[in-house]
């Protein structure tokens, strides 16, 4: 299964046409950290994680993760061990990274995107994601759905499901 971006606000999986956001400034075949832009090509897709103390693990085929309270995501681009890829967190912590278990609702259910994730390019982009939205303003680069889009979508999609941003 393929779930397409049309233009720049439709998500298509299969007979599902779902409004989304997407980054701020468009989509890009050279994506850099930190341009706020959407990278374009086809891509598989991560685990879902959600918050289990907001959401019940939703109905899907994906392998899920509880987000927990120290987890990150690696955006520093100086570090080549973690770049773009979950870490653990704490005080200490000196790498520079999206903090995953947030205050607001985006992270409640995620889903990464795997840009830049087998070949690590440092600064070529990081920490794209599947999220919520509740206003569909515009993304550091990540593609957001309300809470029943996201739903829906979860529950037809497998680890063998691509997305095509174009």
């Amino acid at each position: 299964m393929i779930i397409t971006l049309r233009n720049k606000e439709r998500l298509i999986c299969g007979d599902f046409n779902f409004k989304c956001a997407i980054g701020k400034g468009g989509k890009i075949k050279n994506k850099k950290e930190g341009d706020k832009k959407t990278p374009i090509g086809i891509f598989s897709l991560g685990s879902l994680y959600y918050r289990s103390d907001r959401k019940d693990k939703p109905e899907t085929k994906l392998k899920c993760k509880k987000i927990r309270k120290n987890m990150g995501w690696c955006d520093d681009p100086s570090s080549k061990k973690y770049y773009n890829k979950l870490i653990k967190i704490n005080k200490r912590t000196k790498l520079s990274f999206e903090k995953l278990f947030q205050k607001n609702s985006m992270y409640d259910y995620m889903i990464p995107i795997n840009y830049n994730t087998k070949k690590r390019e440092l600064g070529r982009g990081s920490a794209i994601f599947l999220h919520l939205t509740k206003n569909f303003k515009k993304t550091l680069g990540c593609i957001a759905l309300n809470d029943k889009d996201f739903l829906i979508l979860a529950k037809i999609i497998d680890k063998n499901t691509k997305i095509k941003i174009s």
